[in-house]
Parts: C-alpha cells; structure tokens; sequence
C-alpha cells in the first residue's frame, strides 16, 4: 500500500535481557537524580530536624513521593520482558506504572518547590 509507513520493524524490539537491563537503568537513574539535583537542599532540611508535622510535610513530602513513586515502579521493572500469563505479572501493571509517573513527578515539582524556597536550587 502506498504511503503507508511501518511503525513496528524487528529492529525497534528489544531482547527481553537487553530490555530488562534498559529498565533497570532507567529505574536507578530516577533514583538518583533527586539526590543529585537537590543534596544541598536535602541536607539543609535535614540539619534542622525536629519532629514536628509542619517541619516534615513541608519539607520532606517531596521526597517522600518519589519514593512511594520508585516503590511503585517496583513490579513494572520486575515484569519488563515476562509473558503476561506469567505469575510475576502483574494484572494491573499500567496501573502501577500510572502511579509510578504521577507520583514521581509531583514529587519532582514540589521537592523543586522546597530547593527553590531553600535557596539552594541550581539556577541555569
């Protein structure tokens, strides 16, 4: 058919093995780039500890939401490769992945928020 352009060759499909390694890549980098982008933040927040709830949902919900966002990312990466019949499979794996996103991204804008409050925020 004329015109018609494929959007699905064999070279576009990775290996379950090379796939498996992709997201676990991906998976670590997301881990770590809130400790690289706010470490100065992070430890200015955290010298001036006291265990009261203002002090701990201003300053470490952020990150406490790209954790729970990581944690939900979890069974996605567990399963990256795996037949869906498979038992470690998860049956509502885009929902895990939904949440995952959302999560880790509205902890990414609100930690951002508290650098940017703090001072600390790289400036570009």
């Amino acid at each position: 058919m004329p015109g018609r352009v494929a959007t699905r060759t064999e070279k576009h499909i990775l290996s379950r093995r090379r796939a498996r390694w992709v997201g676990l890549a991906g998976f670590l980098a997301a881990a770590a780039t809130p400790a690289l982008l706010w470490h100065s933040s992070m430890s200015a927040i955290a010298s001036d500890f006291r265990l009261e709830v203002e002090y701990l949902v201003t300053g470490w919900t952020g990150y406490a939401l790209i954790g729970l966002g990581l944690i939900f990312f979890v069974p996605v990466l567990t399963s990256i490769g795996r037949h869906p019949e498979s038992r470690l499979y998860p049956r509502s794996r885009n929902a895990y992945a939904g949440w995952g996103v959302s999560l880790y991204l509205l902890g990414v804008i609100l930690a951002s928020q508290v650098a940017a409050v703090t001072g600390l925020h790289p400036t570009p």
